[in-house]
């Protein structure tokens, strides 16, 4: 019963570890939730029951971190049950088992390292944070990279509005996630573990871990002074709000599609107009003839241009595109998605079975490649990413090794409408705030149903539609330049010195104890 008891509380904290990327009441991060939910599960893992019986063992822990995870990752990506069942149509029980499958798999990473800990967790309270840090920084890092990929739902998400924030510049949302982990570390083992100075000393660091670099940071002013500004941008933001049941029915959603994005187009007076992810869902050739060409035409003289999301085909391969037209083109800017969504958007090998249970169109594509040119406007250098592109920093990042050609706007297009009006909504808001956060650029989304806004340098939401409205976000984006300290070094070493950092810790960790063995 005990036992039972104590997997059910490690699971209520996986489910508030989710719930604090975005609360589902009124869609905003809970840093303080992050930070008391990992702790918890530290507490779990150091517990030692009444009755002098041991430590967890290796697999207890193992099995507590397994459920912590999977019931965090269940409850942060929930909705994919929706674009498997409700658009895929995909049985609703292969649908769930696809989502407990693939969150019972990642967790794995997670489950690894809290046995790693209760096994090998020095002594001293604090290397035993430092250590749980590590591991579970790895573990972020192995979802995050690994068969492509999925690391939506990290636990730095949770800090994009938190005193952890003003780390964001300097070491990322993993970094972030790492002295999160710390701290939590920290306060859960001191609690268990200290008694007077040594309890007072401990939750004195964790303090200053958590609120001096923040207080720093709110006395300089400006979070970082590399960023500089770059002039602004008028621009016109369009959510045509087309319900993903009808977005490929020819006689429904496509008319409405390309009625409504091409009277925006030729009606918009902002310098700069933009549409979602695939907002025309046709294939050039699949168009009404002349339709692309009066686009081209339109924004071939005058002060505007234009940036249109759709699939693009080159005769062998598909691709999730957007183009780019401006006066004095004699081609259109074109950007090809890089980091792909598995089924969705390739199918992963020994997997075709699974897509063909479900009716998922354009679901085989190309990439491009990792570090585009910018779409070059008004002075603006404007790099786009498409869905959750913007969920790889790292990826982003490469565009910002030469400071004269890096970014000044961040563009995130996107159709989130294959979630419907779930929380996914929120947490990809907050995933957008958090890359303009260690780029210091604005981030401009343009979506189908939402999130709809501008984001400035700070990770503020300046202007926003409604969701699942259609309409235009008129509204003014201000460009940025200079590299902050996380945009130079991974856009020189990507993520490997976290990798480095973690693999040390760890290794440092055990060496005494092999040492101790011989």
């Amino acid at each position: 019963m005990k036992t039972l008891l104590r997997l059910s509380g490690v699971g209520l904290a996986g489910l508030a570890q989710a719930t604090s990327v975005a609360a589902p009441w009124n869609g905003q991060p809970l840093w303080w939730l992050q930070l008391l939910s990992l702790a918890a599960l530290v507490w779990q893992l150091d517990a030692l029951p009444a009755g002098g019986r041991p430590r967890p063992t290796w697999r207890s822990a193992m099995g507590c971190g397994w459920i912590f995870a999977t019931a965090w990752l269940c409850g942060t990506f929930w909705w994919l049950f929706i674009s498997m069942h409700t658009y895929g149509g995909l049985a609703a029980p292969l649908a769930a088992l696809a989502v407990l499958g693939l969150a019972a798999a990642l967790a794995l990473y997670y489950a690894l390292a809290c046995a790693c800990f209760v096994v090998f967790a020095p002594a001293g309270i604090v290397r035993a944070a430092v250590f749980f840090s590590a591991l579970w920084t790895l573990a972020e890092l192995l979802r995050g990279s690994w068969f492509t990929g999925f690391p939506w739902g990290a636990g730095g998400y949770a800090h994009v509005d938190g005193p952890l924030a003003v780390y964001a510049p300097w070491l990322g949302v993993y970094g972030i996630g790492a002295v999160a982990g710390g701290i939590a570390a920290l306060a859960a083992l001191a609690l268990r573990r200290a008694r007077g100075r040594a309890l007072a000393a401990a939750i004195g660091l964790a303090a200053v871990l958590l609120f001096v670099p923040g207080l720093i940071g709110m006395a300089r002013g400006e979070p970082d002074e590399s960023a500089r500004s770059h002039g602004r941008l008028g621009v016109a933001l369009l959510q045509g709000n087309i319900p993903q049941d009808e977005k490929f029915i020819p006689g429904g959603g496509v008319a409405t599609a390309l009625s409504w994005y091409g009277e925006q187009l030729q009606r918009a007076t902002a310098p700069l107009v933009i549409t979602p992810e695939t907002a025309l869902p046709l294939l050039p050739s699949q168009l009404p003839p002349g339709y692309l060409d009066a686009i081209a035409a339109r924004y071939a003289t005058g002060q505007q241009a234009a940036i249109v999301g759709l699939p693009l085909d080159d005769g062998r391969f598909y691709s999730n595109a957007v183009l780019g037209f401006r006066p004095g083109q004699s081609v259109p800017y074109r950007y090809d998605k890089h980091h792909l969504v598995p089924f969705g958007e390739f199918v992963p090998r020994m997997f075709r079975w699974f897509t063909d249970l479900m009716n998922i169109p354009l679901g085989d594509f190309q990439s491009g490649d990792l570090a585009q040119p910018p779409f070059v406007w008004q002075g603006q250098r404007i790099a786009p990413n498409i869905c959750y592109e913007d969920l790889f920093g790292d990826e982003i990042g490469a565009n910002f090794r030469n400071e004269a050609d890096a970014p000044t706007v961040l563009l995130n297009v996107s159709n989130i409408a294959w979630f419907g009006d779930s929380i996914a909504i929120d947490q990809h808001l907050a995933i957008s705030r958090m890359r303009a956060l260690e780029f210091q650029r604005p981030m401009v989304r343009s979506t189908n149903t939402g999130a709809t806004v501008v984001i400035d340098h700070h990770g503020r939401v300046t202007y926003a539609l409604p969701r699942l409205t259609r309409g235009v976000l008129l509204a003014e984006v201000e460009g940025r330049s200079g590299i902050t300290p996380y945009a130079f070094w991974v856009s020189r070493l990507g993520l490997w010195p976290l990798w480095g950092c973690a693999l040390i810790v760890i290794a440092a960790t055990l060496m005494p104890r092999g040492r101790r063995r011989r």
